[in-house]
């Protein structure tokens, strides 16, 4: 059985976006995950036949360490032979990638999931932007999780015309209807523990808490209409990798007593389920999954117009789209959620049709093994 290596830095979006490609992928090949174990549990639905490896990768820079890591990935590619390497997140890209080319790993694929420099400027943006290149040269195969994604990485010159591609109908998972759904038990069940009314309309950001998911225009947002719609009620949920849980709790205002901050998140579909709506603010996204798993549980989302969202969410069909970083904007498509029922339940009704009819997790599970069948077939 021939051997693959996934890499990335933390288990968080193994858990998101990985637990069904490895269940296909390990019918088929004998698959290795290299990931900081320490940084966030892995989640129990992980396929046991994936081996599992501390490996002490930090998303921040930091050169000293990084070294160490290029060095351990180097060693353990040579050791154990591995016929494909394949890297998702941005350090883990870089450094696997890096390290598998010294190696001699025959395979190396990347897979982008959106720019860490895209709303940048000046020089951070130009370092960042070369280091993006240097994975493209040390891959010899680099995937995207959108079409509007790689028409990015193309019009920037990071990688030329038709050197890129996209597994599947796009997303870097699709959605498991198994998994997210729509589920009245839970939804109650979680909103007791929550202490959140039964009819109360819940906005939920899931994910990584950082500036660059739009947080705190989200949080300001909800701040500035909490105290006209008691009925609003906020759920901010992931690890805060930016350390921002203080300034959100100082900035809420009049929305405090009924905002939720819940740091560590393992069945994201149970917190999805005890929800209204997906409000996603990003500056910088590749896809968003996250849309994707909301729709299958019937809600719609409310996102900023950028690249990787506009693939995710059709506006005014399936949600809305407001331009980054505009916070009135973002202030007014929450309150139209909150005033308007009846289309907020048509929008959410639309998005599940359309995350299952096209962007099932088992259909973009089979095109990352297509991929995988053409590359080792070579």
């Amino acid at each position: 059985m021939k051997r693959v290596c996934f890499v990335l830095t933390s288990p968080f979006p193994v858990n998101g976006f990985l637990l069904n490609h490895f269940r296909v992928l390990a019918d088929h090949y004998s698959i290795t995950l290299l990931v900081n174990t320490l940084e966030y549990p892995l989640s129990g639905l992980l396929d046991t036949r994936v081996r599992v490896v501390h490996l002490p990768i930090e998303r921040k820079i930091s050169p000293a360490q990084d070294l160490k890591v290029l060095w351990r990935l180097y060693s353990f590619f040579r050791t154990n032979r591995f016929e494909l390497v394949h890297s998702i997140t941005p350090k883990a890209g870089l450094l696997a990638m890096l390290a598998a080319g010294l190696a001699g790993v025959p395979h190396r694929i990347h897979t982008f999931t959106g720019q860490v420099w895209a709303n940048r400027r000046g020089v951070g943006r130009y370092l960042l932007k070369c280091l993006d290149k240097v994975i493209v040269f040390s891959a010899n195969r680099v995937l995207t999780d959108s079409q509007s994604q790689s028409d990015f990485l193309e019009a920037e010159g990071v990688v030329k015309a038709g050197e890129v591609g996209v597994a599947g109908p796009g997303s870097i998972s699709g959605v498991d209807p198994s998994r997210f759904s729509p589920d009245g038990a839970i939804r109650e069940t979680l909103r007791k523990e929550l202490d959140i009314s039964s009819d109360a309309v819940v906005f939920i950001s899931i994910g990584r808490i950082n500036l660059e998911k739009g947080i705190l225009d989200l949080v300001s947002a909800f701040s500035t209409f909490a105290i006209r719609y008691p009925e609003a009620w906020l759920i901010v949920a992931g690890p805060d990798e930016g350390r921002l849980s203080e300034r959100i709790l100082e900035e809420v205002g009049n929305g405090l007593a009924r905002l939720r901050l819940v740091p560590r998140v393992v069945s994201a579909e149970d917190y999805l389920a005890a929800a209204d709506v997906l409000v996603l603010p990003s500056y910088r996204e590749g896809f968003g999954t996250v849309v994707l798993e909301a729709a299958a549980v019937g809600l719609p989302t409310i996102a900023s117009r950028i690249y990787g969202l506009t693939d995710a969410v059709q506006d005014q069909v399936t949600g809305l789209l407001f331009p980054v970083g505009d916070i009135s904007a973002l202030r007014s498509a929450m309150e139209s959620m909150i005033a308007d029922a009846p289309r907020r339940l048509e929008m959410g009704c639309a998005a599940r049709q359309r995350a299952l009819k096209e962007f099932s997790a088992d259909a973009v599970s089979e095109a990352w093994l297509a991929e995988y069948r053409v590359l080792l077939a070579a």
